[in-house]
């Protein structure tokens, strides 16, 4: 397939319809363009992998221990950061220099 588009102004191009159809181009979607020695291009869609694509990709080192449990430990984690003095802002922890305390 052979298609050809205008450079804009604004150095826009308007892909068209048929070279979208066939590399499965959509609203919103990143395009790699990689310029050759001899001065042509390879324009491919870039793949970004959603959410669901991703479930079971990392295998896991350890069972999970259950939601009760996983709650105690950050529930003993957060008194035992707290006796020490850090400050805890939202959901980071910042820890207190030695000079600080």
């Amino acid at each position: 397939m052979r298609a050809t588009a205008r450079v804009t102004t604004k150095g826009q191009v308007t892909i068209p319809a048929q070279v979208r159809r066939a590399l499965g181009i959509q609203v919103g979607d990143e395009l790699l363009f990689e310029v050759q020695p001899d001065r042509t291009a390879l324009i491919q869609p870039v793949r970004r992998r959603r959410l669901p694509e991703l479930a079971g990709v990392l295998q896991p080192t350890r069972p999970f221990p259950g939601v009760t449990a996983v709650r105690e430990k950050v529930g003993r984690r957060l008194g035992e950061s707290m006796s020490r003095g850090d400050s805890v802002v939202g959901r980071r922890q910042r820890h207190r220099s030695p000079r600080h305390r």
